[in-house]
C-alpha cells in the first residue's frame, strides 16, 4: 500500500486509482504535467510528506 500518491496535472481526484489501497495514503498534487515531472518535483513531494503528521484516519485528541 502506498504511503504517498503523487497526482500530476493539478487534478484533485484520484480517478479510482488504487481506490482501496490508498485509504491511508497521503496525496500530493502538483500542476506539473507527467512528461515534465522531474527529480526536483519528486524531492519536493517527499520533503512535504516528511513534515506531515500521519494520523491514519484518527483525529487529534
Amino acid at each position: 500500500y502506498p504511503d504517498l500518491i503523487i497526482r500530476t496535472s493539478g487534478e484533485l481526484r484520484l480517478s479510482n486509482f488504487l481506490i482501496w489501497e490508498s485509504a491511508y495514503s497521503e496525496l500530493w498534487v502538483t500542476k506539473t504535467l507527467w512528461p515534465d515531472f522531474r527529480k526536483r518535483h519528486l524531492l519536493k513531494a517527499i520533503a512535504h510528506y516528511q513534515k506531515r503528521k500521519r494520523k491514519f484516519g484518527g483525529i487529534d485528541g
